[in-house]
C-alpha cells in the first residue's frame, strides 16, 4: 500500500480509504470479513459520515457494533466523520456540530475521531459558531484532524479567518471520466471548450500550497446527470475500457486496480475513497494503490477517457 505522509505531520496515511456508506445492511461477520480484507490491504483509514444508511448515525453504529474495536486495535486504525448535512437543509452551527460528533462516537463506540470533516458548505455558515465547536472539540479530545468536504478555496479560507486548528483535508468527487480538478488546468485559457472552464477556482494548485490532502470520492463514477460506473461499462466507454484492460495485464492487476493506479499516480498525494462491500474489491484497489503509471500512461488514460490534451 503506498503511503503519504500528511503534510506538516509525521502522521502516515494510506492512499486508499475504506468508505462505509453502504454497511447498513450487512451482518456483523460481512461487516468484520470487510475490515480484515481492508486491514490486511494495509488501509488503516475508514471514512464514515452522521447521514450514512438512511438513518442518521446507522452506518457509524453497525461499524461500531460489528467490530467492537479493542483500545489496542482502535489506536492501529483511523475513523474518519463527516457532519452538517440534515434533512433538507446543511447546518455548521456550533450546536448540531457538537450534538452530531458526540452522537457519533456513542454510534462508533469510541471516544475520538482522528478526523472530522464539514461535509457540504453550508451557505449560512457563521465562521465563529464553526471556531467555537472545533475549539471544544479538539480541547476535549474528541478530534484530533479536522478539515472540510465539498469546498471551494474561498470556502476554506472563509472557514480560517476564525478556525484555529489547520484545515488538513477536503473530499472531493473525482475519477477518471470526472476529473475537472484536473483537466481544466491542461486545458486553461482554451476558448471555446469547455474543459477549460475553472468549475473549482484552482482547487488542485490551491491544495498543493496550503497542504490540504484532497480525497477522491466516487473514483469509478462517470459525472451526474449520466452517473454509473465506467469500468466495464465497454458501451459508453469502449476506447477507456480497453487502454485499462491493457494497461491491467501489463501490470499484473485489475481495470478497477488501473483506475486507483491514475488517482494516486498524480503529486498532490490524493487519497482515493472506495465505497465498496465486497472484500475482493478492496483487495484489487488496494493493489493498484502500488502501480506506478509512467507520465505516457497517465496521459493515455486521460485522453481515453475523453479529456482534450491540447
Amino acid at each position: 500500500m503506498k503511503t503519504y505522509t500528511l503534510p506538516h505531520t509525521d502522521l502516515v496515511l494510506p492512499s486508499v480509504i475504506l468508505g462505509l456508506m453502504r454497511i447498513a445492511r450487512m451482518d456483523d461477520g460481512e461487516i468484520r470479513q470487510l475490515f480484515d480484507t481492508a486491514r490486511d490491504a494495509g488501509i488503516t483509514f475508514f471514512d464514515h459520515a452522521d447521514i450514512y444508511g438512511g438513518e442518521r448515525h446507522l452506518c457509524e453504529a453497525r461499524f461500531g457494533e460489528a467490530l467492537r474495536l479493542s483500545s489496542a486495535e482502535r489506536e492501529q486504525v483511523l475513523i474518519q466523520s463527516k457532519v452538517g448535512i440534515r434533512r433538507g437543509f446543511f447546518d455548521f452551527s456550533a450546536e448540531h456540530i457538537l450534538a452530531s460528533v458526540d452522537e457519533s462516537l456513542a454510534a462508533l463506540r469510541t471516544d475520538y475521531l482522528d478526523v472530522l470533516l464539514l461535509h457540504r458548505p453550508d451557505t449560512l455558515v457563521e465562521p465563529d459558531e464553526v471556531a467555537a465547536a472545533f475549539d471544544r472539540l479538539q480541547g476535549d479530545g474528541k478530534v484530533r484532524h479536522f478539515g472540510v468536504s465539498n469546498h471551494m478555496p474561498g470556502q476554506i479560507e472563509l472557514l480560517k479567518r476564525s478556525v484555529r486548528q489547520p484545515l488538513r483535508f477536503n473530499q472531493m468527487q473525482l475519477s477518471l471520466t470526472h476529473a475537472n480538478l484536473f483537466a481544466q488546468g491542461v486545458a486553461a485559457n482554451i476558448g471555446g471548450l469547455d474543459q477549460s472552464a475553472d468549475r473549482d477556482n484552482d482547487l488542485l494548485n490551491y491544495s498543493r500550497m496550503q497542504g490540504v490532502m484532497l480525497q477522491a470520492w466516487s473514483p469509478f463514477q462517470n459525472p451526474r446527470p449520466a452517473g454509473g460506473v465506467f469500468v466495464g461499462d465497454k458501451e459508453n466507454h469502449g476506447e477507456l475500457n480497453a487502454v485499462l484492460e491493457d494497461m491491467a495485464a501489463a501490470h499484473g492487476v485489475t481495470p478497477t486496480g488501473i483506475a486507483v493506479a491514475w488517482i494516486v499516480r498524480h503529486p498532490a498525494n490524493i487519497q482515493v475513497v472506495l465505497g465498496t462491500t465486497r472484500p475482493s474489491r478492496v483487495a484489487e484497489c488496494a493493489a493498484g494503490s502500488d502501480v506506478r503509471l509512467s507520465r505516457e500512461e497517465w496521459y493515455r488514460l486521460f485522453r481515453a477517457a475523453g479529456h482534450t490534451l491540447p
